[in-house]
């Protein structure tokens, strides 16, 4: 709100509400707040007392009408001659009393918090995800394990292995761990919710580094971005077959693929760095070479550059698992001003 009270005078509070998307009677409501001391608005008559409504909530729950719906107890009452309130008002007091829910036997599934996650740094924030490669028959298939830090989007570690279980995962965290030096409290590892990712086994060896363990929401496809990109990079890539001739074939190409992933491959996510450099804290002299060699351009001829001199991808200096509402509305804020000037 801060922020479209700022930007609309300048652009128009309908322009802004649009870029914001936020609707223009909220802005216009925070603009002329409503007055502490207003009066209360008073009830209609034909409200029902608390007196009527507290009878109409005891004949409810009388044991001849507690497994009846408010419609039956509305018509067995008028058969009777006589008249509490419509059906919709008992539905009414049902609701404020907490009584109104799905009747049948059905699992309730508990509302699950969104994963928000910053990486503002290598090793921070590892994502990592389990896919199937197919083998040389039909229904054989390979299971290929990737960790993936999410800042510099370089392959820390991988697995391929006949079968998905816990105690591979296990050793395969464990390993990448030691070989990149992760100290307890350091990392956040963020995976779906597979069966080898929610084992107990594996939790407790998360527990035993110090790594904290962050989930997908379940049947959410977009709460685990950064692998789902990989394993699409990986799966059209030229050299990706339609079938591996076998686990020895697989395996040859995981090794050379990753190594091209992390070494050559340049990200557009990481300002089209190659994940090595920016994992290993190159990445500011990279952009400084790329800059030297803009300068060089623009300086041997200015007239091929408009307004400006050339400069080039910046490396994103934070990076996010679903970020908060708030910072996507303040980006979009920040958009609107620079596209409208």
């Amino acid at each position: 709100m801060a922020a479209a009270q700022e930007a609309a005078p300048r652009l128009g509070a309908a322009r802004t509400c649009r870029a914001l998307g936020l609707a223009k009677a909220s802005y216009y409501r925070r603009l002329h707040p409503v007055p502490a001391d207003r009066a209360a608005r008073p009830s209609p008559p034909r409200t029902l007392s608390p007196a009527e409504r507290q009878g109409v909530l005891d004949i409810l729950h009388a044991p001849e009408f507690a497994d009846r719906s408010p419609a039956e107890v509305y018509y067995t009452l008028l058969d009777q001659g006589t008249y509490l309130c419509s059906p919709r008002s008992m539905y009414r007091i049902l609701e404020q009393s907490h009584e109104v829910r799905e009747r049948r036997d059905q699992l309730r599934h508990p509302a699950y918090k969104k994963p928000e996650l910053l990486a503002t740094g290598p090793n921070q924030v590892w994502s990592w995800d389990i896919t199937k490669l197919r083998g040389p028959a039909t229904w054989t298939y390979f299971y290929l394990y990737v960790i993936l830090d999410i800042f510099s989007r370089y392959v820390t570690g991988w697995l391929l292995a006949h079968a998905e279980n816990a105690s591979l995962a296990s050793r395969l965290i464990q390993e990448t761990c030691e070989r990149q030096g992760i100290q307890p409290g350091q990392l956040t590892l963020h995976d779906d919710r597979g069966a080898a990712m929610t084992a107990l086994t594996f939790s407790q060896k998360l527990q035993s580094l110090g790594v904290s363990q962050s989930f997908s929401r379940p049947h959410v496809s977009d709460d685990n971005p950064f692998s789902e990109s990989a394993f699409k990079t990986l799966k059209y890539h030229p050299g990706y077959p339609d079938r591996f001739g076998g686990f020895d074939d697989a395996l040859a190409f995981c090794r050379e693929f990753f190594t091209w992933y992390n070494v050559q491959h340049r990200h557009s996510g990481i300002g089209y760095l190659t994940p090595e450099i920016v994992h290993h804290g190159l990445a500011p002299a990279a952009i400084q070479e790329r800059q030297h060699a803009l300068l060089a351009a623009y300086h041997t001829h200015p007239e091929r550059f408009v307004r400006k001199p050339p400069a080039p991808s910046p490396l994103p200096g934070a990076v996010w698992i679903n970020p908060p509402k708030q910072l996507m509305r303040k980006e979009a804020a920040t958009l609107a001003c620079y596209t409208n000037f």
